[in-house]
């Protein structure tokens, strides 16, 4: 077994949601197929362009901050960092340095050192063929990095750490953060070390999925522990990531900050964030919705729901939305908002996997679930309605449209086996070869009774009403 400890922190860069780009007036827009149409004298570095800071973005990153528990910055000022790259046009990058607009806060249990704002470089596309291609569209586009500290201790806390960070940047509306459009990317800093001190840093560029941050940082943990235990060394670099070969490269030796003779840009002003109104904590905090972390407290606290369904619906805002509506059409109850979302998550998130509609309005549905829970509909009832919803695409709203369409649809649904006669039958046959757990139903254990009526409906194919199948089994016993 290895005694070697590894130590990540993280990097990642996230475009920001904004008309036009960090320093002029060019548009910015991420689903833009046409190479080099969002560009103009300032983005492409011609002499003599000024640039003019956008304060959506700032407001967007003072925003992320306060989500963070960030302290803001009073003074803040944007630097020059100078580094030669075809996708750079101006030969250095506007960046921040020593007064980045946030430090300090934390995410999920994960410390952040600094939150900073910059623009981001040109699209490079590597034919193959001796030549690359450069496209300057997402040139000066407004990108926030969010930097931790060295806190992480595997690849799966890392993956977790930037899923809640996409989720946060969503639920902001700062960005969409789609990493397979680069509106996200992520960079690891990874050392091992089989003492208290960290071992040698390497950095890995540009992960664009969590799959690769997850292999790439094991990757690269099971090769610097290799090196170390032949006793060589590992050598402080900045490498790549190969999706093909499922390996990390070398690109380059890494640079230190002084590499990049950072220094204050002289064409921007330095900014006092308290003398700018709109920028004051108050404001901003006013402006912030609902948080990732809130939404789960209150499913949790509200709505009574398993944890697992819980993280379903916070992960996305349109899920969440529909669900709290049927939430207030089914007045809170606890009960009904399980079995609801019982029926979401095994059924309609399903059937959603063809089409991204939710067919079915939060009236409709919760009209759908009372029918359940009344006895009106068993199990399989419902479940063969919802499939014929998504089958027609018909109006289903409201309460009204749901018995409208039950009773056009009626032969088509699967029918309720509520036959007293038949379900006595298959009661009987449980209770005989279930002995045990029918002693310990009368001992007292009230789950043995809710696994014999999981018998009986598995028995009738979840056509039984299970209201009447516990009445059955509470007589018979």
């Amino acid at each position: 077994m290895s005694n070697y400890k590894p130590t990540i922190g993280l990097e990642i860069h996230a475009e920001l949601k904004t008309k036009t780009k960090m320093f002029c007036n060019s548009k910015n827009d991420p689903d833009e197929k046409r190479p080099n149409v969002n560009v103009c004298p300032v983005c492409l570095a011609h002499p003599g362009t000024l640039p003019v800071i956008n304060r959506k973005a700032v407001k967007h990153v003072l925003k992320m901050g306060i989500a963070v528990g960030g302290t803001l910055a009073d003074f803040t000022e944007f630097d020059r960092k100078n580094y030669f790259y075809p996708d750079l046009p101006k030969g250095y990058q506007i960046s921040q340095y020593k007064h980045p607009l946030v430090t300090g806060g934390n995410l999920r249990g994960v410390n952040i050192t600094r939150i900073h704002l910059e623009e981001d470089s040109a699209r490079s596309t590597h034919t193959g063929n001796g030549y690359s291609l450069v496209d300057f569209n997402r040139s000066g586009v407004p990108l926030m990095e969010l930097v931790t500290d060295p806190v992480l201790g595997d690849a799966q806390q890392a993956v977790q750490f930037a899923k809640e960070l996409q989720l946060l940047i969503r639920y902001l509306g700062v960005g969409g953060a789609n990493m397979e459009k680069g509106e996200m990317r992520v960079e690891a800093n990874i050392s091992v070390s089989d003492t208290d001190v960290f071992g040698t840093k390497v950095e890995i560029k540009n992960l664009n999925s969590f799959r690769a941050v997850e292999r790439a940082i094991m990757y690269e943990i099971d090769r610097q522990v290799s090196l170390l235990e032949k006793e060589e060394k590992v050598v402080q670099e900045t490498r790549g990531w190969d999706e093909n070969k499922q390996v990390t490269f070398s690109q380059r030796i890494k640079e230190d900050s002084h590499d990049y003779r950072y220094f204050p840009d002289p064409d921007l002003p330095k900014l006092k964030l308290s003398e700018i109104p709109e920028f004051s904590k108050k404001v901003l905090e006013k402006e912030l919705p609902e948080l990732p972390e809130e939404k789960r407290k209150k499913f949790k606290k509200k709505f009574g729901i398993k944890n697992e369904d819980i993280e379903i619906y916070v992960s996305d805002l349109k899920l969440a939305d529909f669900f709290e509506r049927v939430a207030r059409e089914l007045k809170y109850d606890k009960g009904l908002m399980q079995l609801a979302s019982n029926y979401f998550i095994s059924d309609i998130l399903g059937l959603m996997d063809q089409d991204r509609h939710i067919k079915i309005g939060p009236s409709g549905f919760s009209e759908l679930i009372r029918m359940v829970d009344e006895g009106i509909f068993s199990s399989r009832s419902a479940k063969g309605t919802l499939a014929l919803i998504y089958k027609y695409n018909e109006k289903t709203d409201d309460a009204q449209d749901i018995r409208d369409f039950t009773r056009k649809y009626e032969d088509k649904i699967p029918k309720q086996q509520s036959g007293e006669d038949a379900l006595k039958k298959i009661v009987k046959k449980i209770i005989e070869e279930n002995p045990k757990v029918v002693k310990d139903y009368k001992e007292g254990k009230e789950a043995s009774l809710q696994y014999l009526i999981g018998q009986g409906m598995k028995a009738t194919k979840g056509a039984a009403n299970p209201k009447k199948l516990k009445k059955l089994f509470v007589d018979a016993i």
